[in-house]
């Protein structure tokens, strides 16, 4: 959305991301996303993890039309 000539509003998505940035040293803040576990597509919440040690893998989008 366009606010005038001078400047612009953030869309939600970009302003969640600005609030959801990992720090070092400061705890991750929780999400939930769509994820290809033992074969299969679910949702999962970093919480779901939460005392277990977790490695993130973000992988683009191979075989999306970009």
């Amino acid at each position: 959305q366009l606010k005038g000539i001078a400047g612009r509003q953030k869309p939600q998505a970009e302003e969640e991301a600005i609030v959801m940035t990992a720090r070092v040293g400061q705890e991750a803040p929780d999400f939930e996303a769509r994820a290809f576990v033992n074969g299969d597509f679910k949702n999962v919440k970093l919480s779901d993890y939460r005392g277990k040690w977790v490695v993130l893998c973000f992988y683009p989008g191979d075989f999306t039309f970009v």
